[in-house]
């Protein structure tokens, strides 16, 4: 697998980091996923900026442009025949000594990852559980991806595999919040519900999108604050993320739902593409 590192192309082999990152000593780094349509990256600037966010709360520098990760993402899907890929850009402190002296981060260390998009069949339903480990509190305001992952690896270990389900956080107040890699939608009588960043969510890109173009469609989307039983009385539930787009949920336990065939999940997923489609024509 060929990645990107500090400026240089390298093979996922070569890379390396040192232990005295204060990304592995402290879990201090932020990262952004993502997928290429036909090569182009429609999402990015809203993936940056959010990358940005994180990284200035924290005082790390972000040495590149926009416009270097365009150039290294169509480098990199071009190593690979050209075909789409799916993207990770991380960002780490970078080295210091063991303690908490630095007042901020001005060398961090820079990865991009490509890997193949998995071959999963677009639309194709999941089954949802309940999670018995509760999300945990973002440290900030709002939520960042961030080197802070245990709370998913943990919730991840009660899944069968990630392919074919989803986990559904509730916070220790019983909230419903957010899926393990996702966040969650359901509608009722064509009212779309989905938790508030209020619950200490991730404001994905893919769930502002579809808000957006929820309420372009004519739809009312409430953002607020849901218990488990409200989710299992909805029609449909969906969730979204930036690489798999909107996924259907055909049940969580025995509550069962409209899945592939519900008709405002399919008009959203329409809309959605159209999007995405003309995104790519006007670059």
């Amino acid at each position: 697998m060929l990645c990107w590192m500090n400026g240089n192309y390298l093979d996922a082999s070569e890379l390396k980091i040192s232990p005295f990152d204060h990304g592995f000593l402290y879990g201090l780094g932020f990262f952004e996923t993502f997928r290429t349509y036909n090569g182009q990256t429609v999402f990015l600037q809203e993936h940056f900026n959010r990358l940005c966010e994180g990284l200035k709360e924290y005082r790390i520098a972000m040495p590149y442009s926009i416009a270097d990760f365009e150039q290294i993402i169509s480098k990199l899907n071009e190593a690979e025949d050209g075909q789409d890929g799916y993207f990770r850009i991380n960002v780490s402190a970078g080295v210091h000594d063991i303690g908490l002296a630095p007042t901020e981060y001005p060398t961090p260390n820079v990865i991009v990852f490509r890997k193949p998009l998995a071959s999963t069949m677009r639309g194709k339903a999941k089954e949802a559980r309940w999670l018995q480990i509760p999300r945990n509190q973002p440290e900030q305001d709002v939520r960042h991806k961030s080197h802070h992952y245990g709370n998913n690896v943990s919730a991840r270990f009660e899944l069968p595999n990630l392919a074919s389900y989803e986990g559904f956080f509730v916070t220790e107040k019983g909230i419903v919040a957010e899926g393990i890699t996702s966040n969650i939608f359901w509608a009722k009588d064509d009212i779309i519900y989905t938790p508030s960043l209020d619950t200490g969510i991730l404001p994905g890109i893919t769930r502002q999108w579809v808000i957006l173009l929820a309420e372009q469609l004519g739809y009312t989307v409430l953002q607020g604050i849901y218990l488990k039983v409200e989710l299992e009385q909805a029609d449909e539930c969906f969730i979204t993320n930036s690489v798999q787009e909107l996924v259907p949920i055909s049940n969580i336990g025995n509550v069962r739902f409209a899945g592939e065939e519900g008709v405002l999940y399919e008009r959203l997923h329409r809309a959605y593409g159209a999007q995405i489609t003309q995104a790519i024509k006007r670059r």
